[in-house]
Parts: C-alpha cells; structure tokens; sequence
C-alpha cells in the first residue's frame, strides 16, 4: 500500500469517527430535550402575559405530576400543584429571598410528618393567565428551595377540572 493509499484510509477512517461522535452528540441532545419536555410539560407558561384571567391547562409530567412556572409576588418561581395542600408552601430560604413577612408560628401535617413553621400573606401568586391577591401562604422545612407547593389557598379561588393527564384551571361560573 503506498503512503498517498494509507493517507487516504487515514482520512476515511478520521471522517467516519468524526461523523459517529457528531451523531452521538446530536443524539444525546436531542434525548436530553425530551427527557427535559416530559419532567416540566408546562414550561410555556413562563411567557403567558394576560390582562385579564384566562384558564390554564396543564399536562402531567412524567412522574405523573402537575409542575409549572410562575410567580409570587412578581418572582420566578416553579410550583408543584398540590391539591392536598392547604397553603401555598415555600422554604424558609426562599421566603427571605422574596423578603416575605412572618406571621403567627404553626404546626404543619405534612406528607413527611409535622413541622413547625409560620404563616405569611403572598401580595400575588400567578400560574400562567391565572393571578389572585392576597394569598394565605405557608414558610417552613421539608420543601426543596427550588419547588412551591401551590395549595387550595390559590387553587380554591378557580374551578379544577382533572381529566386523564390534564388539568383545566379557570375562573369560576357564577
């Protein structure tokens, strides 16, 4: 085999490699898209901007629950719908970072048993074009700093419908 014949299987061979790690990457990016779609479905509800409230409809995400953006007291935050929740529920850390008062000190039953924590008032709480005021809210341990259970404080305010993997907020008929 002459140098220019090996100089060219070389190259071949180069490109081939070349060519796999490329599909591979794009291949594991692509799956990394997905996977991310099916843990956080509701993810365009970050950019719904409405004057006036507008229902919701959320997907399950693949661990079979309700998981969305939205906001308390005009910040970023991520809630886990909890319906068996009384309060909308947040961590002690990221109650100092929205600057949140402390109100009266209570036990909380939880699922992970009974915590002690203090009661608080949320200026607003915003999921998608759904928006109330003056929401009874909950600080204490035992909730990641990164999730808000949004509890009956905010949902009873909307009716709830639950059909199959969806959920369909909206004011409610008078």
């Amino acid at each position: 085999m002459s140098d220019d014949s090996r100089a060219v299987r070389r190259t071949g061979i180069g490109m081939m490699v070349l060519f796999w790690v490329l599909l591979l990457l794009l291949a594991g990016w692509w799956f990394r898209g997905v996977e991310q779609q099916r843990r956080h479905p509701n993810t365009e509800l970050a950019s719904i901007v409405a004057a006036e409230q507008t229902p919701v409809t959320l997907v399950r995400n693949v661990d079979g629950h309700f998981v969305a953006p939205g906001e308390i007291d005009g910040h970023g935050v991520r809630f886990l719908i909890d319906t068996g929740a009384t309060y909308v529920s947040l961590s002690r850390s990221l109650a100092d970072a929205l600057g949140l008062s402390r109100g009266q000190e209570v036990t909380f039953a939880t699922a992970n048993g009974r915590v002690k924590g203090r009661l608080t008032t949320l200026d607003s709480v915003r999921l998608g074009g759904l928006m109330a005021r003056q929401v009874p809210g909950s600080i204490h341990a035992g909730i990641d700093d990164d999730v808000v259970l949004l509890g009956m404080s905010f949902l009873g305010r909307f009716d709830i419908q639950i059909r199959g993997d969806q959920m369909i907020l909206g004011l409610p008929d008078r």
